[in-house]
């Protein structure tokens, strides 16, 4: 009973919710926020695996690179059918609710969510990213509380107004409880933007090491070549 507490527990963490909030931004907003274009098969590959939509074997086979989460298939956390039978809870008076695949219009507002999300992303000072987090704390998210989902989760804080609020509502409050955590835990951004002028994709810093640049050892090489083979085609200086 305890390791499956801890599975549970683990699966509403401030890491795993941070990196879903970086898989999420990233499907929703395509690396640029004034693209319009979003692949809702990606977004729902990302929602099931990191637990949050079990859903009902629609676009079951699409899971893109980065999206495997903790417990994937398990449902969505916000309002879920455990995967496995869950930890001991107090009775409860109506069972969790099964959430259906996000429509259209929830994939919207999602996608809103996220652009406001991909901007505490670009913050380069920690002052930066404190402010856009107050001002989506203030403007965006209800009062701090505690849910269980019915008994379906363990207990974790929730900063939407219902659990089964909208998902554009939850993407958002979630994922600001979780990034500023982050900050206040290591007093840096939380992230950055992939330097990448092909990627653009967002990150999470790593720790207290140097500053990334880039999302991933792919961005990193291939730039590094692209700028080799820059070098070489210049011209040398004149004397």
């Amino acid at each position: 009973m305890e390791s499956r507490n801890s599975e549970w527990s683990a699966r509403h963490s401030v890491a795993t919710v941070a990196r879903r909030t970086a898989a999420l931004v990233n499907a929703l907003t395509s690396g640029d926020s004034r693209d319009s274009t979003i692949d809702r098969a990606a977004v729902i590959a990302v929602l099931r695996g990191y637990g949050e939509y079990g859903g009902d074997g629609e676009d079951e086979n699409v899971v893109p690179e980065g999206a495997e989460g903790p417990e994937a298939g398990a449902g969505r956390g916000k309002a879920s059918l455990p995967r496995a039978d869950p930890p001991a809870t107090a009775a409860t008076s109506s069972a969790p609710s099964v959430p259906s695949a996000p429509s259209a219009e929830d994939i919207a507002q999602m996608r809103t969510a996220a652009v406001q999300l991909r901007a505490v992303f670009a913050a380069e000072q920690v002052d930066q990213a404190a402010e856009c987090l107050n001002r989506l704390l203030a403007g965006t998210t209800g009062p701090l509380r505690l849910t269980s989902h019915r008994g379906a989760s363990p207990w974790h804080p929730h900063l939407d107004r219902d659990d089964d609020g909208p998902w554009g509502e939850w993407l958002l409050a979630s994922s600001a409880l979780a990034l500023t955590v982050l900050v206040w835990d290591r007093q840096r951004p939380p992230g950055g933007i992939c330097a990448s002028p092909t990627c653009r994709d967002v990150f999470l810093a790593q720790g207290s090491g140097p500053v990334r640049r880039y999302c991933s050892r792919r961005c990193a090489t291939r730039e590094r070549v692209a700028a080799h083979r820059r070098m070489k085609k210049e011209p040398p200086p004149s004397r």
